[in-house]
Order: structure tokens, then C-alpha cells, then sequence
């Protein structure tokens, strides 16, 4: 089972284990190896897990819309629990929880449920509280359900490109994807530090660079999809352990957020210009 993304190439060896843990060089642990005789000392052997459950496309499917109703819950919850005079700390909380644990949940590969769903609810505040500041505090009407709407309309659009092989995850495409979306992260950063410092790049701000940054950031985001649609699909091929559709819906739900996030501010630049 060869795939050109060492984790998922690590994750199948780790797959393989799992499924031949318990056997030896006569079988099944503990079991006769000729007619029904057992081995002396067989029974010492311990007994043979049971098979392990390989993901498929709908567990992830399954696992997806999970998350995503947790994070609307949360969002909506939020929204009309936390006061305006709360919503900057809430705000800026729920993204630094949600950043921590997004990085260990990434660069682990923990399957743990518990913990992508946790991260679903507090990026549910972190959505929730943002929709407030452009809808509300900012003043920009109906900016929240245009930004749903054009987000799954990206997404689906990314998901018939990609069954139609008009966009490939080849190797070249996921080494370019890593490297500009790692590049972007760090000019994101950089410039909320900086921001943070009273100084302004124009990068988020309602102006030309403004309009440029968040296109591109809405482009490189859409394509993030081909490469979670990619790792499903290597995931179901090399028979990843079930429990890893959780990592693998993690990732849509961090696309999906990133993208509705651009686009709506986005489209807060364009109805600041009318």
C-alpha cells in the first residue's frame, strides 16, 4: 500500500499491525494449527483481537456532519449567550484554545473523538463570536448567511471538480498546497502579531491588498478541500482503522471554517463600498 503522504503511509503501516496483532507463525494466536490439535502450551498464547473496523467514505461523511451540526450549535449558542461586552475575550479565547488544540489534534493524528469534538464546540464560539462582530457590531446585514451559503457552494463545486479528476492531488499539487498554506499561516500570523503592536500591513484591511489577501486566502482555502477529499480517499484504500474518519472529518471542518471566515470578511469589504 503506497501513497505519496507519508502520514497516511504511516497511519497504514500502523493499520497493518493492528490487523495482524495476534498472529503468529501458525495462525491466530491460540489456535490449533493441524487437525484440530492444539500445540502443547498453545492456550499460554493470548487470544486474537477482534477485526479491526476499516473507515469508510460515509463513516467519514457520517463524522463530518456531526462536527459541523456541533460547531452551528455552538455558534448559535454562543451568539445569544455571550454579551456584546464579552465577545473581543470570547473571541480571542476561543481562537487561541482552538488554535492549541488544532495544532496537537494535526501534528499528532490523534483519533480521539473527545478531543475533535471539543474542538468542534470551541470553534463554534470562535465562528459564533466573529458572525457577531460582522453582523451586528459591525453593522454589515445578512453578511453571515451569504458567507454560509457561498461557502458550502465552494465547497460542493471543489468536491465535482475533484470526483470529475478536473483537479488532481498529485504530489507536486499536495507539496505546493503544504507549502503555500504553511506560508500563509505564517503571514497571517505575522500580520496579527504585528496588528497587535498598532502596526497595519493593509493585508486585512478594506482596501486593494485587502480584496487581493483574502482571494487568495479563499482560493488556497478551497483547495485545501482536494487535499482532505485525497486523504479519504488513500485513507478507505489502504483500510485506516475506522475510528480514523474522526482525523479525517477534522479536516474538512478546519477547511470549512477557514473558508467561511474569508469569505466573510470578504463580503464585509464589499458592503463597506456600497
Amino acid at each position: 500500500m503506497k501513497t505519496s503522504n507519508p502520514v497516511l503511509s504511516r497511519l497504514g503501516q500502523a493499520a497493518e499491525r493492528e490487523r495482524t496483532a495476534g498472529y503468529g507463525a501458525y495462525g491466530p494466536a491460540g489456535a490449533a494449527p493441524g487437525y484440530g490439535q492444539p500445540y502443547p502450551g498453545a492456550t499460554d498464547y493470548p487470544a486474537a483481537p477482534p477485526a479491526v473496523q476499516p473507515m469508510t467514505v460515509d463513516d467519514v461523511v457520517v463524522k463530518t456532519v456531526t462536527l459541523l451540526g456541533i460547531t452551528g450549535a455552538s455558534a448559535v449558542v454562543a451568539w445569544n449567550v455571550i454579551p456584546e461586552s464579552m465577545t473581543g475575550a470570547a473571541w480571542i479565547g476561543a481562537a487561541v484554545i482552538g488554535l492549541v488544540l488544532g495544532l496537537v489534534i494535526s501534528f499528532m493524528r490523534l483519533a480521539n473523538p473527545a478531543l475533535i469534538v471539543g474542538y468542534a464546540v470551541v470553534e463554534g464560539v470562535f465562528v459564533g463570536m466573529a458572525s457577531k462582530v460582522f453582523s451586528v457590531i459591525a453593522g454589515y446585514q445578512g453578511v453571515v448567511l451569504q458567507a454560509v451559503i457561498a461557502t458550502f457552494g465552494v465547497f460542493f463545486l471543489t468536491a465535482f471538480l475533484y470526483k470529475a479528476k478536473v483537479i488532481r492531488a498529485t504530489p507536486k499539487f499536495q507539496r505546493g498546497m503544504i507549502i503555500v498554506m504553511g506560508g500563509l499561516f505564517a503571514v497571517i500570523l505575522i500580520n496579527l502579531v504585528l496588528s497587535l503592536f498598532g502596526f497595519s500591513t493593509g493585508l486585512r484591511d478594506n482596501g486593494p491588498l485587502g480584496y487581493l489577501f483574502s482571494i487568495v486566502c479563499i482560493v488556497v482555502a478551497a483547495l485545501s478541500f482536494i487535499l482532505s477529499f485525497n486523504e479519504v480517499e488513500e485513507g478507505v484504500r489502504m483500510g485506516l482503522p475506522q475510528r480514523y474518519s474522526w482525523v479525517a472529518a477534522f479536516g474538512i471542518l478546519v477547511s470549512l471554517i477557514w473558508l467561511y471566515l474569508e469569505v466573510l470578511r470578504l463580503l464585509s469589504f464589499l458592503q463597506g463600498d456600497d
